[in-house]
């Protein structure tokens, strides 16, 4: 580690590490000791690692809470999605992993196609200010979005307003499905979230190392290592 690396830490020889607990497929569960645990928080410790740094790891219940808390210098790196209203203030390095985002929609639903969604009238739950819901709101022109705060919420608002669709991540889609009768996950994807590091735009030295160690836990196997651990790899691909 070098020393202009370490000057842009805020908390010298500590890389603190922003982890969204909303997404279910990178956070698996906890450690004995309360800590997050699963793909991402995982990610987090091999680049502490390869930059001889200890790692704190900075719980958020959602994505939008991990991007909020940049101006009050919560985290050094944030793994969340990459999406251009992010990047706005954050200094996204690369992604690691993609998951696929599709729509459940409800049995007996005239729609059988994405390209059915975005018709006057229909009407779309979405996890409120994730990455698709983000996605969606620049590319839908007639459909209209109804939000809740997590994946969770996103469900119970599909089903208790009964709304036309449910967009989220497929393999999340996939398990609601199985508690609605007759449901259907539509084939294809309107978007594929990509799961990324950022940090401060300042940290040029600090997004000069991530961007490396990313490049080598892709090639080397580190990435899809950790997927299978966690037991994902059937959900996740390694992003190129």
């Amino acid at each position: 580690m070098t020393d202009r690396l370490d000057a842009e830490l805020s908390v010298p020889g500590t890389l603190r590490a922003g982890i969204n607990l909303g997404n279910i497929l990178l956070v698996t569960g906890q450690t004995a000791d309360g800590d997050p645990e699963g793909v991402a928080p995982a990610m987090a410790a091999g680049l502490a690692a390869h930059l001889g740094l200890k790692v704190d790891l900075v719980p958020f219940a959602s994505p939008s809470a991990v991007a909020d808390a940049q101006a009050e210098d919560a985290w050094d790196i944030a793994l969340i999605a990459e999406e251009p209203e992010r990047a706005k203030t954050i200094a996204f390095c690369d992604a690691y992993v993609e998951i696929e985002t599709t729509y459940l929609v409800p049995a007996g639903s005239p729609i059988t196609a994405l390209d059915q969604v975005d018709r006057p009238g229909v009407t779309v739950a979405v996890s409120e200010r994730s990455a698709y819901d983000l996605f969606l709101s620049r590319s839908l022109q007639h459909a209209t979005l109804h939000r809740a705060l997590g994946l969770k919420a996103a469900f119970d608002l599909f089903v208790a307003e009964g709304h036309d669709a449910l967009a989220g991540l497929r393999p999340a889609l996939l398990e609601n499905s199985t508690t609605l009768p007759g449901s259907k996950v539509l084939a294809g994807c309107f978007t594929a979230v990509r799961q990324a590091v950022g940090t401060k735009p300042r940290n040029i030295a600090l997004q000069a190392a991530i961007t490396d160690y990313l490049r080598q836990a892709k090639a080397d196997g580190t990435v899809a290592a950790l997927l299978a651990r966690y037991g994902v790899d059937d959900k996740l691909t390694v992003a190129g």
